[in-house]
C-alpha cells in the first residue's frame, strides 16, 4: 500500500473516531471505573492510583515504518475526603491515535451517602483535553483537499465534564455514568476540520463470590455496556481470583475482541497483563497482531488498623 493510501485511509480512520465512539478503551474495565464513573471517587476508602499502558492493534504502520496504531496512557487518582463527606479525583490521560494526539486532564468531586445495606457515590468531573493532528505528516491523494491544506501540527482545546452515580455492597456493585455531556466542538486546520466531542453513557456492574467448596476461589463477573448512540459495545468479563493473590481470566468485547487477563496482588499493590485477541475484521490478514495492555494499582489505606490488617486488592474494589 502506499503511502498517500496508506495515510489517507489513516484520516479516514481518525475521522471515523471523532464520530463514533471517542472515550478510551481499556481492556481491565473492572479497574478503571475512576476513569469512566466520577461518583466512584474515595467509595474504596484508600488513596488509590490506577495506571495504564495500552498498545492497540499492534502491527499497524506506515511505509516509513512508524507505528500508527493507537498508543493510550493513563493515570487516575482518588481519596475520600471525611470534611467534605466524599471523595475527589485527579485523571491524567495521553492518547495517540495515528497523527492524533490528545492530552486530557480532569478534576472531579462525589457525594458519599449510606444507602439502603450499601453506599451510595454522587459525582461529576471536570476538564481538558488538548487535541493535535500532524496535518504536514500526510500526502493527500488530492493536492487541493481543503482537509488536508493545514501543512502543520493543529491543536484545539475542549472543555467539558462528566456525572455519574456508583452504589456498591461487600459483594456488589453497579454505576451509571455520562462523559462528554456538553459535546464541545472547535475547529482543527484553519478551520477546515471540525470535531465534536460525543456524550457517552456507561451502565456497569458486578458481583464476588466464593466458591462454596473452595473459599480461597472468588469468581467476579462483571458486565459493561457503553454506547455514544450512534454505536453501542458491551464487554462480558470474568475473572477468578485465589487466596486474593493470583487472578486471571476472560472477557468478550462484542464484534471486537476475546481477552485474557493474568494478574498478581501483593497487599496494596495489583498488577495486571492482557492480550485482545481482534475478532473484527481489523485484525485479519495481519492487519493487526491484537492488542497489549499493562495495568498498575496502588491503594494506600488511610486508617491505621486497616493499614495493619492485610489489603484486599481484589477485582475492581
Amino acid at each position: 500500500m502506499s503511502k498517500r493510501i496508506s495515510t489517507f485511509v489513516i484520516f479516514i480512520f481518525i475521522g471515523l473516531s471523532a464520530l463514533s465512539q471517542q472515550d478510551i478503551q481499556f481492556s481491565h474495565n473492572m479497574y478503571n471505573t475512576m476513569g469512566i464513573n466520577p461518583g466512584y471517587a474515595g467509595m474504596r476508602g484508600a488513596i488509590c492510583a490506577t495506571a495504564f499502558a495500552r498498545q492497540q492493534w499492534v502491527g499497524f504502520r506506515d511505509d516509513e515504518d512508524a507505528r500508527v496504531h493507537p498508543q493510550t496512557y493513563s493515570l487516575n487518582i482518588d481519596a475520600p475526603i471525611n470534611i467534605l463527606r466524599g471523595g475527589v479525583s485527579l485523571g491524567l490521560l495521553q492518547d495517540e491515535l495515528g497523527y492524533e494526539n490528545n492530552i486530557g486532564l480532569k478534576l472531579g468531586y462525589a457525594y458519599h451517602v449510606p444507602l439502603g445495606l450499601g453506599d451510595l457515590g454522587i459525582g461529576f468531573h471536570a476538564g481538558f483535553l488538548d487535541k493535535s493532528i500532524g496535518f504536514d505528516k500526510f500526502e493527500p491523494i488530492d493536492q487541493n483537499d481543503p482537509a488536508l491544506s493545514g501543512g502543520s501540527d493543529e491543536s484545539a482545546m475542549f472543555i467539558d465534564a462528566a456525572m455519574g452515580a456508583f452504589y456498591k455492597l461487600d459483594d456488589w456493585w453497579a454505576g451509571f455514568s455520562l462523559t462528554q455531556m456538553f459535546q464541545t466542538s472547535r475547529e482543527i486546520g484553519g478551520g477546515n476540520a471540525e470535531y465534536e466531542l460525543q456524550r457517552h453513557a456507561y451502565l456497569s456492574g458486578g458481583y464476588n463470590f466464593k466458591i462454596p467448596d473452595h473459599p480461597t476461589f472468588v469468581v467476579s463477573p462483571s458486565l459493561l455496556i457503553k454506547t455514544d448512540i450512534n454505536a453501542l459495545q458491551a464487554d462480558l468479563n470474568t475473572l477468578v481470583t485465589y487466596n486474593d493473590r493470583v487472578w486471571g481470566g476472560l472477557s468478550y468485547r462484542y464484534q471486537d475482541a476475546v481477552v485474557i487477563f493474568l494478574g498478581l496482588s501483593l497487599d496494596q499493590i495489583s498488577v495486571g497483563y492482557s492480550y485482545d485477541i481482534t475478532t473484527s475484521p481489523i485484525g485479519r490478514h495481519g492487519r493487526s497482531y491484537g492488542s497489549h495492555e499493562l495495568m498498575v494499582q496502588y491503594c494506600f489505606d488511610l486508617e491505621l488498623d486497616r493499614i495493619l490488617r492485610p489489603h484486599r486488592t481484589t477485582r475492581h474494589l
